[in-house]
């Protein structure tokens, strides 16, 4: 009983004499600067892609901008000054003055530059909404356009995109029978993805779907049979 004792106490002191002689080996220590590197490649990158894509952006509305004449940009010009607030403003002082001022000289005994029912005043104020329209429907044609571009340009780069998708799934799909290690086995949706999208075919789907006389042609199908029948 004492030896199995000793025997215990002995092996503390031996493993602590291993450890001491064979000592485990350090972790190798990165460097701070190439672990903080890794970890901000990809931010940096993805923060640099958006840093492009807004360069783009902002390119094509600066060319568009260029391509305005004169006339052009003065009307611009006007239209941003009347969609202020401030100019809204403006108009009600100056029609509340126009008609206290009016008043006040007829009550007074003076003579008044514009007796109501203030004839000069509704002809300021209709050309005005004249102008105002005008210079509004110019503005808005012009952005018409521009949207019109930038939607073109949207649709281009979507067919592109599924082009490229069909692609992407045909190579796949040819890759999976090349290999030996995976069965082979048919996949009816990715045979159907390879194939690029028809767009005239969903255009004409859309246009059966929304137009009124495919909405209710579902409705007369049931009627004709109601009415063949009786006839049976």
């Amino acid at each position: 009983m004492r030896d199995s004792v000793q025997n215990c106490e002995a092996i503390p002191s031996t493993l602590q004499e291993q450890a001491h002689l064979d000592p485990l080996p350090d972790r190798p220590k990165i460097p701070h600067k190439f672990a903080m590197k890794n970890d901000q490649q990809a931010p940096s990158e993805t923060s640099d892609q958006i840093d492009q894509n807004i360069e783009k952006v902002l390119a094509f509305y600066q060319r568009e901008e260029r391509k305005l004449g004169t006339s052009q940009r003065i009307v611009e010009s006007a239209s941003k000054i009347i969609g202020r607030p401030l100019f809204l403003a403006f108009i009600l002082a100056l029609v509340t003055f126009w008609v206290v001022a009016n008043v006040v000289l007829q009550i007074a005994g003076w003579r008044e530059f514009d007796a109501p029912p203030f004839a000069a005043l509704q002809g300021i104020v209709g050309l005005s909404s004249l102008i105002t329209t005008t210079v509004v429907l110019i503005t808005q044609n012009r952005i018409a356009k521009v949207e019109e571009q930038r939607a073109h340009l949207e649709l281009q780069i979507n067919l592109l995109s599924e082009q490229k998708m069909a692609k992407l799934i045909n190579l796949i799909e040819e890759l999976r029978r090349d290999l030996p290690m995976v069965k082979n086995r048919h996949d009816a949706r990715a045979a159907a993805f390879q194939q690029p999208t028809d767009t005239d075919q969903v255009l004409s789907a859309l246009d059966e779907k929304l137009s009124p006389e495919g909405s209710h042609a579902p409705d007369a199908a049931p009627e004709a049979d109601s009415k063949a029948t009786p006839e049976q």
